[in-house]
Parts: C-alpha cells; structure tokens; sequence
C-alpha cells in the first residue's frame, strides 16, 4: 500500500507536470528550429532507452524514454542531445545540407532556437498565471498593520499597530501580500519602510530577521520576516476578479516577480544571509506536486507555472550543455567573427556536464537529507 500510494500521490502527479512543463521547452526548440529550416532528428519527453514512439513524414522520431527527467531536441547535426556539434560529420555535408543542421545555420537562427526553449517556459508561466488570475481572482489585502509581534524587527523599528505600509525601499505598495513577498526574500538585509500614522508619513529602517517556517505538510522554509500582521477588520479583505487583458497582465507581472526573486534568493545564497540547502532536487519536486495535488487543481497549476519558470531560468545559466551556454557560444562567435574551436567546445562541454552533474547531486543530497532530518 505505501508504494502504491507513493506512485499515485507522489510520482504520477510528478511526471505529469514535469512532462508538461518539459514538452513546453522542447516544443520551443522544435518549432523556431523547424521555421528557421533545421532538420530535427528526434523529439524526446525523458532520456535513456525509448518506451514507445514514432516517424513523423519530416524524419522526426517522437518519443517517450524511460527516464522522465527532463527530455531533448536533436538537430541533424549534433552529435548528442546536449546539441554539441558533430563537427567531423559537418565537414562532409554540403554547403546547403549544413544550412539544415543548427551548427551550419545562420547565427541568428541558431541563437532564436536555442533561447525559444527558455522562452517557452516564461510563456507557459503567463498562461498559466492569466488562467489562475481570470478563473479565481485574487485575495488580497490592505497592508495595514493589526498587531506588531514583540521582538521582532518591527517592534524594533517602532511600527504600531494601525499603521499602514505604503511604500518598501521606495516603492509604493498597495496589498499587504506585497509586502510578504517583499521582506520574504530579503533576510538580514536592510529595508526602509515607510509608513502613515495619522495622515503623516515616516521611513523606518528595519531588517528583516532569517526566520525558519514550517509549512502545512512539514516542510522546512527559510524567509525574511518583520512580525507584522493584518486581519479582515484592519486589513479589509477581499477578492479581486480580472478580466481577460488583466489576467494576462497580472501573469505577466507575477512570472517577472518569481524571475526578479530566484534572482535575489541566489544573491542571498552568495551572500550568506540564506542557506543553501534550499536547494531543491526531482525528489523534492516529486514531493511538491503530490502535496500541492491535495490542495487541488489550481494549487498544482500554480506550482507548474513556478517550475516552468524556474527551468527557464536554469537553462539560461551559461553553462555549456544548456542553452545559455550555447547562448555565450554564439554571442563570442558574434564578437570574434568566427565561432570557438572544436577543441575549446569540447573542453567547454566537459566542463559544463561536470557543473550540472554536480549541481544535481547536490539538490538530491539536500532532498535526501530533508528527508531524513
């Protein structure tokens, strides 16, 4: 029974999403290769052996392969998924049958094709925030304080309860959410926050305190917090309905928000002021679609356009075997005239298949050890 429930409330809802979220990516390839007139030999959702498949009348193999972590676009030309180049085979093609493989095509196309995967991810995300915003509105907030909890950064800043939060560094704030998701991602850094207090406004520097939360199923989150709070008399609660034109709007803002904050969070991670075994792998991922698909539809919706964005952002590291590595390729081949040597892009291959390799075991070991702990 634990492995059945394991495979039906944990793996099944994982492949699915990531499945979804991968096809995305890979169409995004598939589509502006294809317009930008290179071959695709193969379209594949997982690695490793292939379950089931099939020829498409373009010479595309469809597949389906047994590892469902992640998936590829393989362009006539390349020698493996990763699109390095098979820079002996290029040598014996023609001038026009080079002009087919993404090694032999324009810069400009090859350079379209590689970021449309990243870009599809981000597109996915707007869709799939516009549909959440259009279908359930929003719950929001005013930002202004019921109760200020005592020792913590905002008692220390002198904030009072009945005070209202307009702006954070600045910038005008208009829900109490806005400033959640302000200080969640700024621990012991500091923040001037302006207030009104009986129609006089004041800045207060404040930091936010590192503070470990427990989440409904146990898991362990790191944010930023100030220990302040609303409720529905002082905070007016509400919800607001979007039309189509805002829904859209809104997705487009809340994946620029998710962007700007993975942003931030690695900056923390840098910095120290946050830890990194944050870090998630497939295993947490796994975990996180069985929970989020308790809560329902839409939570495993919201919890799809995140992942979305985030493989967008991991893609476009520039690390060579992901796209923002070829990316860099392309971007000195613009600057020097000519593309890197053989050589060089091998060693750069290597190199950059021993990063993600590493970063891989190091997102499982945390999963593992959270696990564990």
């Amino acid at each position: 029974m634990a492995v059945f429930g394991f495979i039906t409330g944990y793996l099944i809802p994982f492949i699915l999403v990531l499945s979804l979220l991968v096809f995305v990516h890979e169409m995004g390839h598939y589509l502006v290769g294809r317009w930008s007139g290179i071959r695709v030999t193969a379209f594949s959702i997982g690695f490793g052996p292939e379950l089931v498949g099939f020829n498409d009348k373009h010479g595309t193999r469809w597949k389906i392969s047994a590892i469902p972590l992640g998936g590829y676009v393989k362009f006539w030309g390349d020698e493996v998924a990763s699109s390095r180049p098979d820079f002996e085979g290029l040598g014996r093609l023609t001038e026009a049958e080079r002009s087919q493989t993404l090694g032999g095509a324009k810069l400009w196309k090859r350079a379209a094709t590689v970021a449309a995967g990243p870009i599809a991810n981000f597109l996915l995300a707007i869709v799939i925030f516009a549909i959440l915003f259009g279908v359930y509105g929003r719950s929001v907030s005013d930002p202004v304080v019921s109760e200020v909890r005592a020792d913590s950064a905002a008692a220390a800043a002198g904030i009072m309860a009945g005070d209202r939060l307009v702006a954070l560094d600045g910038s005008a704030i208009e829900t109490f959410d806005d400033v959640r998701r302000y200080v969640s991602i700024r621990p012991e850094t500091l923040v001037t926050v302006t207030i009104e207090r009986n129609g006089q406004r004041q800045d207060l520097p404040l930091v936010p305190k590192r503070t470990e939360l427990t989440d409904q199923f146990g898991n362990k989150v790191e944010m930023g917090l100030i220990g302040v709070v609303t409720n529905e008399q002082s905070g007016n609660f509400r919800r607001i309905q979007y039309t189509p034109l805002a829904a859209v709007r809104e997705g487009v803002i809340e994946t620029g928000q998710i962007i700007s904050g993975t942003f931030r969070y690695i900056g923390n991670l840098i910095t120290g002021r946050m830890k990194a075994d944050q870090l998630g792998g497939p295993v947490r991922v796994a975990q996180a679609s069985g929970q989020m698909a308790t809560l329902g539809l839409a939570a495993v919706m919201q919890l799809a356009a995140i992942l979305s964005v985030s493989i967008g952002l991991l893609n476009l590291m520039p690390v060579p075997v992901l796209d923002g590595g070829h990316l860099v390729f392309y971007a000195i081949e613009a600057i020097r005239g000519k593309p890197l040597g053989a050589g060089a892009q091998e060693i750069a291959f290597r190199i950059g298949l021993a990063m993600v390799l590493s970063l891989m075991v190091f997102a499982t070991w945390n999963d593992i050890s959270n696990l564990i702990g």
